[in-house]
C-alpha cells in the first residue's frame, strides 16, 4: 500500500507532467502563429515549452502531429460550441467568432499557411484534414440540434450545409477579394438556413 508520501510524489508528478503537455502545445501555437508552420521546428518547440526533446517525441510522433494537436486545443478554447437552446443563434455565435479570426493577423497568416501546407505535404495533409473534420463536427451537432428540435427539416443536406458554411469563410480567407467581419454573420446564417428550415419554424 502507498504511503501519502509516495501518493504526493506521484500526484506531484502527474501534475508536473500536464503542465509540461500543456506548455508544449501552446509554446506550438505561438510559434507557428509567429514563425510559419516551415520555420516551426521540435527542437524550438522544446526550448520555448522549456522541456526535454524526448519529452515533447513522448506524446508526439512527428511536429505535424503535434501543431495540429496544439491548433486544435487552441480553436477549441477560443471558440466553444455554443448551445443556446436556438440553432440560428448557435450558428450565429459560431460564425462571429468565426469571422473574428480575421481581426488577428498572425491567425489569418497562419491558416493559410497551413491550408498551403496541406496541399503540398501528404505527410501534414492528414492531421490538418482531421482537425478540419473537427471544426466541421461542431456546426454538425448544431445542425442536427436543430433538426431535432424541429427548426430544420428532416431531410435537410446538413453535410452541405456545413461545407457552404466553411467554404465562404476559407474562400474568402484565401483569396481576400471580400471581407469576413463578424457583423455578416447573421445575414450569412439566414442565407444558409433559408429553405432548410422545417415548416412553421420561419
Amino acid at each position: 500500500m502507498s504511503s501519502p508520501e509516495t501518493h504526493s510524489r506521484r500526484t506531484g508528478g502527474r501534475i508536473r507532467s500536464q503542465e509540461a503537455h500543456d506548455a508544449v502545445l501552446a509554446a506550438a501555437v505561438e510559434l507557428v502563429e509567429e514563425l510559419g508552420y516551415q520555420a516551426v521546428t521540435i527542437e524550438r518547440i522544446a526550448a520555448r515549452a522549456d522541456v526535454a526533446k524526448s519529452t515533447v517525441y513522448r506524446w508526439w510522433k512527428s511536429k505535424a502531429l503535434l501543431v495540429m494537436d496544439a491548433y486544435r486545443t487552441a480553436v477549441e478554447q477560443r471558440m466553444p460550441e455554443p448551445d443556446t437552446g436556438s440553432l440560428t443563434d448557435d450558428l450565429t455565435a459560431f460564425t462571429t467568432a468565426l469571422y473574428g479570426v480575421c481581426a488577428h493577423p498572425l491567425r489569418v497568416r497562419t491558416l493559410r499557411g497551413l491550408m498551403a501546407e496541406a496541399q503540398l505535404d501528404p505527410a501534414f495533409a492528414e492531421p490538418f484534414r482531421e482537425w478540419v473534420e473537427s471544426r466541421r463536427a461542431v456546426v454538425l451537432t448544431l445542425l442536427a440540434r436543430g433538426v431535432q428540435r424541429g427548426e430544420l427539416r428532416s431531410t435537410a443536406d446538413v453535410e452541405a450545409a456545413t461545407d457552404r458554411l466553411f467554404g465562404l469563410f476559407w474562400y474568402r480567407l484565401l483569396v481576400g477579394h471580400q471581407p469576413l467581419e463578424p457583423a455578416q454573420a447573421a445575414g450569412h446564417v439566414d442565407q444558409l438556413l433559408h429553405g432548410l428550415r422545417a415548416r412553421g419554424a420561419e
